[in-house]
């Protein structure tokens, strides 16, 4: 066995004796998701209870000190995430320009998927009223839906909110969702929309195939849409 492999076996056997938190904060420095506690634990050799009392701590000292970033659990893991306060200069920094928020159409489609999961892009059609496939195809090329197998009624493919979601979200799962009954609008209200001939569409439809002509509102625009 050479030198190398010999101290690099050293090193994987005293993994367990390195101080907690500066291996956790090594580690979360190089993550591209969130990291659950059953893994962190797993790697460096300690049990899930001590992994995630460091981790608390940590970032109750991140926050108390006032530092530029904090120690968040985010869909089911941990990560390091920049301070809201500091929005600004980060922005600067990472867009330089470019756009990076979704569209109306595309945070409604979103908002449908996410309340109504598995859903198929014909049912999120008849709730928002306008073709949704182009909006649909940029939210699965950003990461943030996929494909969750296909309805039994009508084989239509069926999608759901991703991890990334919650991630970009800030949110630790989907009950964490904010509440629908405060933003729905008034009985008489959505009576009168309906009289005066909103689109209406069959929810038990198949999905549009390729070729298949559209004479409805279509969103079809917002696939260039950048996130």
């Amino acid at each position: 066995m050479s030198e190398e492999t010999t101290g690099l076996a050293a090193g994987l056997r005293t993994v367990a004796d390195l101080d907690l938190k500066p291996a956790l904060e090594a580690m979360l420095m190089v993550v591209d998701e969130p990291a659950t506690e059953e893994r962190l634990a797993k790697l460096l050799e300690r049990p899930r209870r001590q992994i995630a009392d460091a981790l608390r701590e940590l970032a109750d000292e991140y926050a108390v000190q006032g530092r530029g970033f904090e120690l968040r659990y985010v869909a089911g893991g941990w990560r390091f995430y920049t301070r809201p306060e500091y929005a600004a200069a980060v922005e600067r920094l990472v867009l330089d320009g470019q756009t990076a928020r979704l569209t109306q159409a595309a945070l409604e489609t979103l908002a449908v998927v996410a309340y109504r999961q598995p859903v198929s892009r014909s049912r999120v059609s008849a709730v928002r009223g306008v073709n949704c496939d182009g909006v649909m195809r940029t939210l699965l090329q950003r990461g943030l839906v996929e494909e969750a197998g296909t309805e039994p009624e009508t084989g239509a493919i069926l999608y759901r909110t991703t991890n990334y979601f919650l991630e970009r979200m800030g949110l630790r799962g989907l009950d964490e969702l904010p509440e629908l009954a405060p933003f729905l609008p008034e009985a008489e209200a959505i009576e009168a929309e309906t009289q005066e001939g909103v689109p209406s569409f069959d929810p038990d439809a198949p999905d549009d195939g390729p070729g298949t002509s559209v004479s409805r509102g279509t969103d079809d625009v917002d696939d260039q849409t950048e996130l």
